[in-house]
């Protein structure tokens, strides 16, 4: 959103003051996916994030790009599909039945490349990331808190991550966990805590940052990155029974970092879809209620990213159309001067 380009689609969903959450996109400029949905059908919003994640929110992206191609003919047009994200992440990229999603998103990347084709344009295929396997987690806010650097807030019947009472903070994003300071003059205990907890490969520091070409202003005072096999999750409490209410339902604006647990219903729970149609007819009725059909058991996932990769065939990749893109070997920061090169 608010990117400076001609034009954007994205998920934007919207958020009375009854408590409601209303599915939608958001479009620049104004009516323009008001429009390609009708001629396309509505964006398949379950089927794009949460347990019901499959290849059909790829498919209409597909669909959404090519119409949206058709109308505008822009220079560039910059298209992501996550097919790929679900069940490599469920999974993890060892299952034998991964092949099934590698063909389903084949064959609508296929689509939206013969579609390019035919219209006379070049096409980029990026992947910056491999999905690799993983069997541990790492709970880096309960270390934190277990230290005394971080707070937490009663707030009903659960806890809630006071994050401008913490001296030390962590978010969580796959294999990678951005740990925030307030204290400077804990940096280094707080360092020297994680550099010696099981699953955590390195943690960066402000010289170290550097080195890796990560030091952005918004970045954590330290980063931490996860050895093969573990990725960090969010989580703060000590007690699942203090799990905030949020903590069972998809809901990626009050959890503090990713949770790729939203990709699946809690398999604890009896006769769990059996639960989801009874909570569907409450919302319809006009009744509050609570989608409260996510996991906590990290054990679940079976793949992650974030890491830099150990292998070729686990890093980056980028297949092109144009014959000086086609090199054994670049970095991930390269893609952007490509597509300027090509284009002066």
């Amino acid at each position: 959103m608010y990117a400076d380009v001609d034009a954007s689609i994205t998920p934007r969903p919207h958020y009375p003051a009854d408590g409601r959450k209303v599915l939608d996109l958001y479009s620049s400029p104004t009516g323009l996916h008001q429009n390609i949905e009708s001629k396309i059908g509505k964006f398949p919003f379950f089927n794009f994030w949460g347990p019901a994640s499959d290849i059909r929110s790829s498919r209409w992206i597909v669909d959404c790009a090519i119409e949206e191609f058709n109308q505008n003919q822009h220079n560039l047009q910059l298209v992501y599909l996550p097919h790929l994200d679900y069940n490599l992440q469920r999974f993890g990229p060892n299952h034998p039945d991964i092949y099934i999603d590698i063909q389903a998103i084949d064959k609508e990347a296929g689509r939206l490349i013969k579609h390019a084709q035919d219209s006379g344009a070049e096409v980029m295929i990026v992947s910056e990331y491999g999905i690799t396997e993983v069997s541990h987690s790492i709970s880096i806010n309960r270390i934190l808190r277990e230290s005394g650097y971080l707070q937490v807030r009663d707030s009903l019947s659960w806890e809630i991550l006071d994050a401008g009472a913490s001296k030390a903070f962590a978010v969580a994003d796959h294999q990678i966990a951005h740990i925030y300071i307030q204290d400077d003059s804990v940096l280094s205990k707080v360092k020297h805590i994680l550099e010696h907890t099981d699953g955590i490969e390195y943690v960066l520091d402000a010289d170290t940052k550097k080195d890796w070409q990560i030091d952005h202003p918004r970045s954590g005072e330290l980063i931490a990155i996860a050895e093969p096999d573990y990725w960090f999750n969010y989580y703060y409490w000590l007690n699942d029974n203090k799990a905030p209410d949020f903590a069972r339902t998809v809901d990626i604006h009050n959890k503090p970092g990713y949770d790729p647990l939203e990709l699946f219903l809690d398999p604890s729970i009896n006769a769990v879809k059996l639960k989801i149609a009874r909570k569907v007819a409450q919302k319809k009725l006009g009744f509050r209620m609570l989608m409260d059909v996510i996991p906590l058991n990290t054990d679940l996932v079976k793949g992650s990213h974030g890491r830099l990769a150990d292998t070729p065939e686990h890093g980056p990749l980028l297949i092109s159309s144009i014959p000086e893109q086609q090199v054994e070997e670049m970095t991930m920061t390269d893609i952007f001067q490509l597509i300027s090169q090509y284009f002066l």
